[in-house]
């Protein structure tokens, strides 16, 4: 798409648009109505032509248009961007251009005209904003100024900014250009680029196909209150804070409410492990305990009781539990307080406590108690991850298997009890670290490899932590998960080494033939998915 722009000044919309070429729009021309505007020399610079079309005194609004029109005419253009330009357009000039836009720097139809950031600082609004608007008229027949409808054309599209405690017009006119308005425009070109834009003069609205919303929608807005200041971030020379979005019903860190007061609050570190644990346990239905060390699963099991399954879980690697977090999806019952405060423990989170285990838990002066919701239905259906100049967003991995999803490959079928391991250990091993592998007995873990580059190091330390750390178990006769396929027998060798009698993994590998016939060579049944469980955060 090619572009006209039209400003009177420094024209930076229109710079910043040239430079990121929206949907591979580019400037054919930039006119001016001040010889003197930057805007000329820096269009220079970027190859871009330009036309300077100045108002002669006393010349009529109209005449001027024209001049501007016939200044326009040898240039090739699909869309008018204005920037600043300091006249009011009429129809002398919108019915021969095609479509128009302009950016004015507040969220309207608040704050039109020429002084939007200081009549909203006057007004005291606490967020402002831009919107780019497709320009009407607003000149009567006789040349005069409609003010009704100054600003009044169909928005395309606008983006919030926050007024913070002691802003001035300059700072206020700043954060909107540089963090709405330098967002919003080329937002805006590239619908109108790419052809997905519809506007409706009649009914003064602008229909934007790719902008329909959903889970994952063509932009997104972030509102969040800062909850607290932490003491620091992950290390001791980060500044942190944590921000809540108070619209979530889902149970949840940032809500919980910690009972014992008087103990130090949420480092960022306790946030997002205890973050990590919760979502664990959410995972099953039945009593469920995880204890999780730097985001990964030291152990996790699920059992008759809650004190059976947290006891199953620190079984699997007390070493690694200790200073961890213990999450449980049941009221913490006196019985697992004592277990958990036999050693050293960051945070426990549950969805309440007995007077029993409080008392129990209060004894240790600095283990962070926290009460969340029993609500474990997934409401926040899209996880995030910001990154520097922006952020990946993806639906949330809520897959949950059955025994009807797996298709065995092997010679030797898997039993009952191993298809009941393997899935309390698929549905663990989603939040385990990739690359990932998890060895597990009934419902409960008894080997965890986490975060290794190489998938057969991360079964040599399932192995390992199963043999050398975990009390009361091992990995004879167990399952093993792991979250992508096998792309060498290697790992089901050393599987077989540590006794692994049954294997679930996505498939998908070309060398699935051949890991294939590994497990046959050692008697091993093996499942597969047909999907991943990949965790890279």
């Amino acid at each position: 798409m090619k572009l006209a722009g039209l400003a009177s000044n420094r024209g930076r919309n229109l710079l910043n648009i040239a430079d990121r070429a929206p949907g591979g729009a580019e400037f054919a021309v930039i006119l001016t109505n001040d010889a003197d505007a930057p805007v000329l020399d820096a269009a220079a610079e970027r190859g871009i032509p330009t036309e300077v079309v100045e108002r002669d005194e006393g010349e009529d609004r109209r005449d001027h248009e024209e001049r501007v029109v016939d200044a326009l005419d040898g240039y090739d253009f699909d869309l008018v961007t204005l920037d600043g330009y300091m006249r009011l357009l009429s129809d002398t000039f919108l019915d021969d251009a095609p479509t128009t836009l302009n950016v004015h720097p507040s969220l309207l139809p608040a704050f039109p005209g020429m002084d939007a950031w200081g009549d909203a600082l006057d007004y005291g609004a606490k967020v402002v904003g831009c919107t780019v608007h497709v320009v009407t008229n607003a000149i009567d027949e006789d040349g005069e100024i409609i003010e009704a409808e100054v600003d009044g054309g169909p928005v395309v599209t606008q983006e919030p900014i926050p007024v913070y405690d002691g802003d001035d017009e300059d700072d206020l006119k700043d954060r909107v250009l540089y963090e709405g308005e330098f967002k919003a425009y080329p937002r805006a070109v590239k619908w109108f680029a790419e052809d997905d834009v519809t506007v409706d003069y009649e009914a003064n609205q602008v229909s934007v196909e790719a902008d329909i919303g959903g889970d994952l929608p063509a932009r997104l807005f972030s509102s969040e209150d800062r909850a607290a200041d932490l003491r620091y971030g992950e290390n001791p020379h980060q500044d942190a804070a944590v921000y809540a979005d108070n619209t979530v019903d889902e149970a949840s860190v940032v809500h919980a409410d910690q009972l014992n007061e008087g103990a130090k609050a949420l480092s960022y570190n306790n946030y997002n492990d205890a973050d990590g644990a919760l979502n664990l346990i959410k995972e099953f239905d039945e009593p469920a305990a995880a204890v999780i060390k730097h985001t990964n699963p030291a152990g996790c099991a699920t059992a008759d009781t809650l004190a059976g399954a947290y006891a199953d879980a620190l079984a699997t690697d007390p070493k690694s539990a200790f200073g961890g977090i213990v999450a449980l999806n049941r009221e913490c019952d006196e019985e697992t307080a004592a277990q958990i405060i036999d050693s050293f423990k960051e945070v426990v989170v549950a969805p309440g406590y007995t007077d029993a285990a409080l008392e129990t838990l209060f004894e240790k002066d600095n283990l962070r108690v926290l009460d969340v919701s029993d609500q474990y239905d997934v409401t926040e259906t899209v996880t995030e991850k910001k990154l520097v100049g922006g952020r990946l967003v993806q639906e949330r991995d809520t897959q949950s298997l059955t025994p009807d999803d797996l298709e065995v490959v092997t010679e030797r079928e898997p039993t009952d009890e191993q298809i009941e391991a393997m899935l309390f250990a698929w549905q663990t091993i989603k939040h385990v670290k990739s690359n990932a592998i998890v060895f597990a007995k009934g419902t409960e873990t008894v080997g965890v490899g986490a975060g290794q580059v190489s998938r057969v190091d991360a079964v040599e330390i399932a192995g390992m932590k199963a043999e050398k750390d975990a009390e009361g178990k091992d990995a004879e006769g167990a399952v093993m998960a792991s979250d992508a396929f096998f792309p060498f027998p290697d790992g089901i060798e050393k599987a077989a080494e540590a006794g692994i009698e049954a294997v679930i993994q996505p498939g998908g590998s070309k060398n699935d033939d051949i890991v294939t016939e590994a497990a046959d060579e050692h008697d091993i049944a093996m499942v597969m998915t047909g999907q991943r469980a990949f965790r890279h955060d």
